[in-house]
């Protein structure tokens, strides 16, 4: 008896082809409506290079590493008092996370910057004097940003082991040195990403430092459109600096992910193996 033979039918996706034809459809009347538009596109290249535009790419590249660095320190801080034993230390940086999660950056900002309004002077010293456009930026962005690397930092420290700390613990090692020379290094591999992204996303947060006067890349933009009217071209400008900037470190981030997959001590074989690293002379 003939075995019936089985035939493919292929399946046609309708619904693919049209939204594909919706999306380009939108896409073309995006490209048409700008070449239409009474823009300057000469101008937004000219001004690429210009002395105030360079000052303020500088002044962003300053501002987001100094406010990420800061960010990092608290961000370790808050993590290992959220994990410690003390309740006291864990209300605390619970408090902190959810004081600073939980409200707008760009208030934060504001408040840093008129802190005169509750202290008129700190330390003996005036505060409008003391809270330039830079610290206020810098203490705005950077503790903000301490809140949410807390959180990524736990998220890291808590994807470890138990039995590696408890390995170390019984050769005798501090819990702070165990943290240093254990739990960090292979809580990097987990740590490492979202950190990046969250300084590609700072690079892009420190724009909102224009509204406390801090000379980054929006404001010089801001005040050479006030003069010449070119706002559309400026304003491109500053995107095709963001995009370079941003393109530029997520490169950077890219081969840093691989150079702690590489050189991680995760990778070892066992516990044992991980404890012979950091003290030879306490495994055997």
């Amino acid at each position: 008896m003939a075995q019936p033979t089985m035939t493919t039918v292929p399946v046609r996706h309708y619904g693919r082809w049209i939204t594909g034809a919706v999306v380009l459809a939108l896409l073309g009347a995006i490209i048409f409506a700008f070449s239409q538009a009474d823009i300057q596109y000469a101008q937004t290249l000219r001004f690429l290079t210009v002395d105030t535009i360079l000052e303020g790419m500088a002044g962003t590249l300053l501002i987001s590493v100094a406010a990420q660095a800061l960010g990092i320190v608290l961000g370790v801080i808050a993590a290992v008092m959220r994990l410690s034993a003390n309740p006291v230390a864990r209300w605390v940086a619970g408090g902190y996370i959810w004081l600073f999660r939980g409200t707008p950056v760009l208030v934060q900002l504001l408040l840093w910057y008129n802190l005169s309004l509750v202290f008129p002077e700190i330390f003996g010293m005036d505060t409008n004097t003391l809270m330039t456009p830079f610290l206020a930026a810098l203490l705005g962005l950077g503790i903000n940003e301490g809140a949410y690397m807390a959180e990524i930092v736990r998220a890291g420290i808590g994807s470890i082991d138990k039995g590696q700390i408890e390995a170390a613990k019984a050769i005798g090692m501090r819990p702070g040195r165990t943290m240093r020379r254990i739990v960090l290094p292979q809580a990097m591999r987990v740590i490492v990403p979202p950190t990046g992204n969250e300084f590609i996303n700072m690079l892009k947060t420190s724009s909102l430092a224009y509204s406390i006067q801090y000379g980054e890349l929006l404001l010089s933009a801001v005040k050479i459109y006030s003069n010449n009217l070119l706002v559309v071209e400026l304003l491109l400008t500053v995107s095709i600096w963001y995009l370079i900037l941003t393109t530029v470190f997520s490169i950077g981030q890219y081969f840093l992910e691989q150079r702690f997959n590489y050189s991680s001590v995760s990778d070892a074989s066992s516990v044992g193996d991980i404890l012979k690293r950091i003290m030879p002379g306490r495994t055997r």
